[in-house]
């Protein structure tokens, strides 16, 4: 994954934001790496545009090969179908659809035959295999985000994004989940990217960069605490 003197600016005249301000980065293929930095960043328009879930104003975006500044929307979504995974701190599971289908429905839409059965195998992954039929009014917030995190790996992403995964878990949820999601980052062997503010997290990746203003101004190897198991 590479960018180029990526911006983003929102907005035009005197109104006009800028959110990217000229980022170069680049990442190789199964590195782990959290991003750092304080509200307003730029941290989640950086993922944004990675994912091409949203389109930078100008520079360059290589995620897999493919140059997202180049392809339309109907492109995009190509491009991010089964090789890029999105986890979002809200779940965004379908209210009238249980864990199974939420899991399923998605790989059904990109044509995969085996959906129900790869949805199974997922969530019993995640330990989940016993509520696969609940929907997710019935699922605690930890089950939930299980779920989200067996639909974003269902299809085996190259690329996992997550942001702020745990951040409406407690610490002990919280915990389970980051380790059940390295745990499946190490089985794949998927690069991970994620933003967190919990320095604990930070120091599980192998790499950590800080964003301050729209710019990267930092980018080190993270330091592992003496309790934190290598991979």
């Amino acid at each position: 994954m590479q960018a180029r003197n990526v911006t983003l600016c929102l907005g035009t005249g005197e109104a006009k934001v800028d959110i990217l301000r000229g980022v170069d980065l680049d990442v190789r293929q199964g590195e782990t790496v959290a991003l750092l930095g304080p509200s307003g960043s730029g941290k989640s328009s950086l993922m944004a545009v990675l994912a091409g879930l949203e389109r930078a104003t100008s520079g360059e975006i290589r995620t897999g090969g493919a140059d997202f500044g180049q392809m339309d929307e109907d492109a995009l979504a190509r491009a991010r179908r089964g090789r890029i995974g999105v986890i979002l701190q809200a779940f965004h599971l379908l209210p009238t659809m249980t864990a199974l289908e939420n899991v399923a429905v998605p790989l059904e839409l990109a044509g995969q035959d085996d959906a129900f059965e790869r949805a199974a195998d997922e969530l019993t992954k995640v330990g989940l295999a016993g509520r696969a039929s609940h929907y997710p009014a019935q699922l605690s917030g930890g089950e939930q985000q299980r779920v989200a995190i067996a639909r974003a790996l269902a299809p085996n992403p190259a690329l996992i994004f997550a942001d702020e995964p745990t951040g409406n878990l407690d610490a002990a949820t919280g915990a389970q989940i980051m380790d059940l999601l390295f745990t499946r980052q190490a089985e794949t062997g998927a690069t991970l990217f994620v933003i967190t503010h919990d320095a604990g997290l930070a120091a599980r990746c192998g790499r950590v960069i800080e964003m301050r203003d729209g710019k990267i101004v930092e980018d080190r190897p993270a330091l592992r605490r003496a309790d934190t198991p290598l991979r």
